[in-house]
């Protein structure tokens, strides 16, 4: 939880800058109103889903071209409005977001959101390729506002005010299978919006392939999972696995490594009483042979793992500082650094092959 509660006035705006900055990714904050500025961002992670709640008086937020250039990270966003209203633009399109909508927008391209008045929201961050849906799809659905009055918005949104409210309520198994299943209804929820009018066998084929999908992520940690158990296991040809991976820009073999690598570099990046062994952490995400899973690793992180379990914790080290030295009368001084650090799993720019 960060909040502006005990920064001086004079502070609170800077202080709730790099705060948001620093939990969701790079932006400019600019309070719209005169007086002093309250704000509070709570935030925690449900496997590779990063979960996150924010209340704050009037504001708009941009994320700029110049932002997006200091950020390796590819992230889609879903924004769950709570309270009051927001006005939101990206990709040319202009909605109008009142309590409940649902918006999509994707942190690699300019958006903003401006809040005329006090207002709260839930924001679900995911890696972009987590989704498995075209970039196409991805940009047809944001700069819209979705509403739950009706079809798949009105499942999702009281799962999703649920699901944040509890997040940290979860195992690390049952939080991992959460997440998949979530990215699952968000990818759902994509495909429906992208192709409103899309034929019975174009929506049972998305079925489909957001079941294997899911059924990889549970499964990631078993060496013997290949297209050949996938497919057997839904009753279904290799040929025709093969083919339902054709419109997703990746192999079935190339989204089981990166996907183990995701979690394993979200692991090694992980900080916890005790840090398991290199080579414990890529046996438990399904990597037999030590010495490919450091050629996987560096080719896709430009790293070895030791190296980037080394930076991460460096960084995280200096996050800590940061926060330490802004106490009450300070404002944070490392924001720009601390701006473009990576979180783990958004760092994914596996070189395929």
């Amino acid at each position: 939880m960060l909040t502006t509660a005990s920064v001086p006035d004079r502070d609170k705006v800077a202080y709730w800058n790099d705060a948001v900055s620093r939990t969701l990714v790079p932006m400019t904050v600019a309070p719209r109103g005169d007086g002093p500025f309250d704000g509070r961002i709570a935030t925690d992670r449900l496997g590779y889903l990063q979960v996150s709640t924010m209340e704050a008086d009037a504001e708009r937020v941009s994320r700029t071209p110049a932002l997006i250039a200091r950020s390796s990270e590819a992230l889609v966003a879903v924004g769950v409005q709570i309270s009051g209203t927001a006005t939101f633009i990206q990709d040319g399109r202009r909605a109008e977001v009142g309590e409940g909508d649902l918006v999509v927008y994707d942190t690699t391209r300019p958006y903003s959101f401006d809040y005329p008045q006090r207002f709260a929201t839930h924001v679900f961050q995911l890696p972009r390729r987590a989704l498995g849906v075209p970039d196409s799809d991805i940009r047809q659905v944001t700069g819209n506002a979705i509403g739950t009055g009706d079809g798949f918005g009105a499942v999702l949104l009281p799962f999703l005010a649920t699901l944040a409210s509890s997040v940290d309520g979860y195992p690390p198994a049952v939080a991992n299978r959460l997440a998949g299943n979530v990215v699952d209804l968000f990818a759902t929820l994509i495909t429906e919006r992208a192709h409103p009018g899309g034929t019975v066998a174009d929506t049972a084929r998305s079925h489909l392939l957001l079941r294997v999908r899911d059924h990889i992520n549970r499964n990631l940690g078993d060496p013997d999972l290949s297209p050949e158990s996938i497919a057997r296991t839904h009753r279904i040809s290799v040929r025709y696995l093969h083919r339902l991976f054709e419109g997703e820009g990746t192999t079935v073999g190339q989204f089981i490594r990166q996907r183990r690598l995701e979690e394993c570099g979200r692991e090694l990046a992980s900080r916890g009483r005790t840090a398991p062994t290199v080579s414990a952490v890529a046996q438990r995400w399904g990597f037999v042979n030590p010495a490919h899973f450091s050629r996987a690793f560096r080719a896709t992180y430009g790293v070895s793992p030791r190296e980037w379990r080394n930076l991460r914790t460096a960084q995280d080290d200096a996050g800590r500082s940061a926060a330490v030295t802004s106490a009450p009368g300070t404002v944070p001084k490392a924001a720009a650094d601390v701006h473009g650090a990576d979180r783990p799993a958004a760092d994914l720019s596996p070189s395929g092959g």
